[in-house]
């Protein structure tokens, strides 16, 4: 197994970050720094370590869902931010977020130790879908719900939202990556403020009736759902 999937799967970072730990000789593998984020591992026999401590994989990996509140930022830890996720994750299990949400944005975002799953719920390449309800400061008019289908440009890429549904003050779209403040800076380019943002659903895990601030375990078939997507992306 490669070092960098190593480290994700065993929750310590996405392989992003796993990366960078690595280039910058925060692991060690048999007590020797690592040799790069490809270096090959055998998890059974090798020993692994990051700043000192040793890292294994866990048979048991945990995914949950939250519904994150306005005002709360998407991070584990900000020094700067009033509130963080770390409020919502349980004593005692090391989780990172996938999907993340502006400070001002509420909605779904899921909790794991699943780095690969993490890694390509999240990664634009692979083009996962999320829906989000947006309301705006007045009605969206025909001309501009005509001008977001055929995408609206920003200064860093087209907006381009797919399964539009308008209906007065509301508007429903998916996305399949999401940049920052993307929808807000989208509707704004049109004339439009963003009052309210909330992502309801994340590839096939759904929102449901959860209210702000709640955290449940994944069902079952939501992980199933999601396990049969991650086969699906590594098999492209």
């Amino acid at each position: 197994m490669r070092l960098n999937k190593f480290l994700q799967a065993a929750g310590v970072a996405s392989r992003r970050k796993a990366d960078e730990l690595i280039e910058a000789g925060r692991v060690w593998v048999n007590r020797r720094p690592a040799n790069g984020p490809w270096q090959e591992v055998d998890p059974s026999r090798d020993r692994v370590e990051v700043d000192g401590r040793p890292v294994s994989l866990r048979g048991e990996k945990h995914y949950l869902k939250l519904y994150k509140p306005r005002g709360v930022t998407s991070t584990l830890a900000d020094p700067h931010a009033e509130r963080t996720l770390a409020e919502f994750v349980p004593t005692g299990l090391r989780l990172f977020p996938v999907g993340r949400l502006d400070r001002d944005s509420e909605g779904l975002v899921l909790l794991t130790d699943d780095g690969e799953l993490a890694y390509f719920l999240t990664h634009p390449r692979f083009g996962v879908k999320k829906r989000y309800r947006v309301e705006l400061d007045r009605p969206l008019a025909r001309r501009d719900l005509a001008r977001l289908r055929q995408g609206v440009r920003l200064e860093d890429g087209l907006f381009a939202p797919k399964d539009l549904k308008a209906a007065g003050k509301g508007v429903e779209l998916s996305l399949s990556e999401g940049r920052k403040r993307e929808i807000r800076r989208g509707f704004s380019a049109l004339g439009y403020r963003v009052t309210r943002l909330v992502r309801l659903t994340i590839g096939p895990v759904t929102l449901g009736d959860l209210r702000p601030g709640e955290v449940v375990p994944l069902s079952q078939e939501e992980v199933d759902a999601l396990q049969g997507l991650l086969r699906k992306l590594e098999g492209r």
